[in-house]
């Protein structure tokens, strides 16, 4: 895999980790709050924390799919996935 290649991948895993990391430590505002705002707004959002979790959660993961990516264990040009050759 190549440098932008690993870019792109580290980038796709980062945003799906974002999303899946953004809703942990969030309550909706209940019924009868009077500050106007979307019930579904939290109080503190901590984005900051969140960003940096989901760096280091992304970089385990990237690092899961790199080594598994580079090695031989899966691979379609050798071994039981690779194609028939004619």
């Amino acid at each position: 895999m190549g440098w932008f290649n690993g870019v792109v991948v580290y980038f796709l895993i980062w945003w799906l980790t974002l999303f899946a990391i953004l809703p942990i430590g969030t309550a909706p505002r209940p019924e009868g709050d009077a500050t106007g705002g979307w019930r579904g707004l939290p109080d503190r959002p901590r984005l900051l924390m969140k960003v940096g979790l989901t760096t280091l959660v992304a970089a385990v993961i990237f690092a899961g799919a790199y080594a598994l990516i580079t090695s031989d264990w899966l691979s379609f040009r050798s071994g039981w996935l690779a194609l028939p050759e004619k």
